[in-house]
């Protein structure tokens, strides 16, 4: 059913993203208009973009500016019609020692706190924070932008059991167990080699005390046994918040395999597609991986530092000299087409990942504001209305209610909105 490749997306880029930013205005076309239309009344969300640095939602970094280099912000939400967005609160990783562990807790308190100024001081009236599916429908209704958070890396719970709850205080409604190095948690994709066997005794009690209150267990960026291990022990489905299918890009461990969303499916869980051309392509893969190397032979033959105006002068040459493979909106579309193919369309939901990969996005999904496009993909493609709000929203709020649903079994659900940060 969904093979159609995409050929009228393109052209029509520009007049669906001023469609939305001008609701009111005529469709010529039937298939934009029909995109627009469905845009407006279904309840889009996206799972994962990146808070900025730390001066995010400050006068330095205000997101709800007319203008701003983020790929998410209010204003291209608002002319985009994207609905809702979790803001993850992402910490890099550092050692594994407990002053590594309290700089993570700081950092990781520093974004909640951004996105307290953000929804309770700076735009109250453009937008509201939500901890549960019923906030989201209901601020949804207002016209204001919904904002969620989830903790991408485990890191900054150190050692405490007790920070997996503060977190959730806070407003936390998924985590992220590892990045992109091994942790105290878990195993990462990304790392060199396996430090952990997957998850550690610590992991496993901490995916339990998600169960436990409420909060989505995120398998992004963990190793496969890691995955497995997740799969055997929760009690709650379980969410990829931004990962593509590894099928168009054989070998990355960081998207998700066949086999792992045919079982994430079948406990319920979603594939929340990225929307990175690293993810989405192997060509794109393949060049990101060729530059690493060259970036490493320069720096070790020249000895020049990573941060010197030589290695940034051979980055740019490197890049003029080979350009950078883009992906394309139908590429993103063809990893929901095969998660759709496989396990149903149920399963599927959007993570871009915008703000987190950097220059790498797609032709016709460069930031939310062009959202619309991706509507109309859909539609080209011979979904219908109800699937499409499926995939763009509606499948992450089910999951999440499932995950809510445990929580209450278990006797840990607490609701709590906007509690002030404990350091």
């Amino acid at each position: 059913m969904h093979v159609k490749r995409l050929s009228l997306g393109c052209l029509l880029v520009a007049s669906i993203a001023a469609l939305a930013a001008s609701p009111q205005a005529p469709a010529t076309d039937p298939l934009v208009a029909k995109a627009l239309a469905i845009h407006q009344r279904a309840i889009t969300l996206d799972s994962h973009v990146d808070i900025g640095g730390a001066n995010y939602a400050t006068p330095a970094l205000d997101p709800g500016a007319a203008s701003t280099n983020l790929k998410c912000d209010l204003t291209k939400m608002e002319k985009g019609g994207l609905k809702g967005v979790f803001l993850a609160a992402f910490v890099g990783q550092g050692p594994l020692d407990d002053a590594g562990f309290k700089r993570a807790y700081d950092q990781a308190i520093t974004k909640f706190e951004a996105l307290q100024r953000l929804t309770q001081q700076m735009y109250p009236d453009r937008c509201a924070f939500a901890t549960s599916p019923d906030d989201v429908v209901r601020i949804a209704k207002t016209g204001k932008r919904v904002i969620m958070t989830g903790v991408e890396n485990g890191y900054p719970i150190g050692k405490d059991l007790g920070n997996v709850k503060k977190f959730y205080d806070l407003g936390a409604r998924y985590i992220t167990i590892s990045h992109s190095r091994n942790n105290q948690l878990a195993d990462s994709s990304s790392d060199s080699k396996p430090l952990n066997n997957g998850l550690t005794e610590l992991g496993r009690q901490v995916v339990a005390e998600m169960n436990r209150l409420g909060i989505m267990v995120d398998v992004s960026h963990i190793s496969d046994r890691a995955f497995w291990q997740v799969m055997s022990i929760s009690a709650a489905p379980v969410i990829a918040s931004h990962s593509a299918a590894r099928y168009f890009v054989p070998g990355f461990e960081r998207d998700i395999s066949d086999d792992m969303i045919r079982a994430l499916a079948a406990r319920g869980g979603v594939v929340q597609v990225n929307f990175g051309s690293t993810f989405v392509s192997n060509d794109a893969h393949l060049w990101a991986m060729a530059f690493d190397a060259a970036l490493k032979q320069f720096k070790a033959e020249s000895g020049a530092a990573q941060d010197s105006a030589e290695t940034a002068a051979f980055a740019k040459t490197y890049r003029e000299e080979h350009p950078f493979p883009y992906a394309s909106l139908g590429g993103v579309l063809d990893h929901i087409d095969h998660i759709v193919a496989l396990v149903g369309v149920d399963s599927v939901g959007i993570g871009s990942d915008f703000d987190g990969v950097g220059d790498t996005l797609p032709v016709g999904l460069k930031d939310v504001s062009m959202y619309p496009n991706l509507i109309e993909g859909l539609l080209e493609r011979g979904y219908d209305e109800a699937q499409i709000r499926n995939i763009v929203g509606e499948n992450l709020l089910r999951v999440w209610g499932a995950v809510q649903k445990v929580a209450v079994q278990r006797g840990g659900h607490v609701r709590c909105v906007g509690r002030q940060p404990r350091r």
